[in-house]
């Protein structure tokens, strides 16, 4: 499980589109599979049963984060509570980055699980729980976006 964490790390940041929601959907992430293990059948891929379970966490959230928005009034209604040698390819992964939390939900986990994540086009379908053709529209309109987004030729 510890050699999955980079990878679920960086697949939360895409979901998140931020570090400390990051961190806390990865955490939550590898308190649910400790507690589900039992569910997990060996011989199958950690990665893509952890990734399921990170995507099924992040929804959850987020639906609750819109339920709690619907309810509570915004934090700005209340009281204000309060490298070397690498600065260009930070600068460009900083936008590449951007570019990825302006894509639509469905077309960002697409992109971060095939391109990012390396998974095949089967074991992210699978993850995400949509049909192959689905997940291949998703990448293709992706790939578009972040292109276009970033001033490549598409």
């Amino acid at each position: 499980m510890l050699a999955v964490l980079p990878r679920l790390r960086r697949f939360a940041r895409a979901l998140a589109r931020d570090a400390a929601d990051a961190d806390d959907l990865c955490q939550m992430t590898v308190e649910k599979a400790l507690l589900a293990r039992a569910s997990w059948q060996p011989g199958t891929r950690l990665d893509s049963w952890m990734y399921r379970i990170m995507r099924n966490a992040w929804i959850d959230t987020a639906r609750a984060r819109g339920r709690a928005s619907e309810t509570f009034v915004d934090a700005e209604a209340g009281a204000g509570v309060g490298g070397d040698g690498g600065a260009e390819a930070r600068v460009a992964l900083g936008e590449v980055e951007a570019a990825m939390r302006r894509l639509p939900d469905e077309q960002r986990e697409a992109v971060a699980l095939v391109l990012v994540e390396g998974l095949a086009y089967k074991e992210a379908a699978e993850v995400l729980d949509i049909p192959m053709g689905t997940l291949t529209s998703r990448l293709v309109r992706g790939r578009q976006a972040l292109m276009l987004d970033l001033g490549e030729a598409a």
